[in-house]
């Protein structure tokens, strides 16, 4: 019979509760200070039950990266105004944060995972590289689209980290409204104005 209070393996929420662990300690106290058995101290698991479903703590960090938001389901229709496609995902990204107290705890606890771990600060860069460019795809011209999705991710990584990591005084300050019209034409020009040095190719066909 197993420790009471804890879950057997086979339990259908045993391996989300170690995830969900993993990410909330990993969010507080980075990925060299978390270790296994406070992972498991917190998901209320035997230790040997992280070992069994993700081998080690870098298998445990690599399912930990995930997005708290659908970025497909986030930044649809943006091609509908193009034009303006800069300034509505910055107000899209922000309404969530600013709405969504959870995800924002997710996505900040990722931003200080990969600020501490060079292999989490890897795939972190690859899962944003992607899901940008994905969720893009529809917005964004045909030249140098993987530059493109990386000068988005890093604008807005900047944010982020500025607003609720830092909390430098301005951008911490600075209403929703007063972020997107500063920083909206600014990722419509990674959308689709000039990079690389030349003049850029209409947007992708819709």
């Amino acid at each position: 019979m197993p420790p009471r209070g804890r879950r057997p393996v086979g339990s259908s929420d045993t391996r989300q509760e170690i995830l969900t662990a993993a990410g909330e300690l990993f969010a507080e106290r980075g990925f060299e200070r978390t270790t296994m058995r406070a992972v498991a101290a917190r998901a209320d698991v035997d230790p040997a039950l992280i070992h069994h479903y993700f081998v080690n703590k870098e298998g445990l960090l690599a399912a930990a990266l995930v997005l708290p938001v659908d970025p497909a389901a986030l930044l649809a229709g943006l091609d509908k105004d193009p034009e303006h496609a800069g300034e509505a995902l910055v107000g899209r990204l922000l309404g969530v944060w600013e709405g969504d107290p959870d995800a924002r705890h997710r996505m900040v606890g990722l931003l200080r995972v990969g600020l501490s771990h060079e292999r989490a600060a890897a795939g972190l860069r690859d899962l944003l590289g992607r899901t940008i460019l994905i969720a893009l795809s529809r917005v964004v011209a045909q030249d140098h689209r993987s530059l493109r999705a990386a000068l988005v991710g890093s604008q807005m990584g900047g944010l982020l980290l500025g607003r609720y990591v830092l909390g430098i005084p301005g951008v911490r300050d600075a209403t929703p409204g007063q972020l997107v019209v500063a920083i909206g034409p600014v990722l419509q020009h990674y959308l689709t104005g000039p990079v690389g040095g030349a003049v850029a190719p209409a947007t992708a066909s819709r």
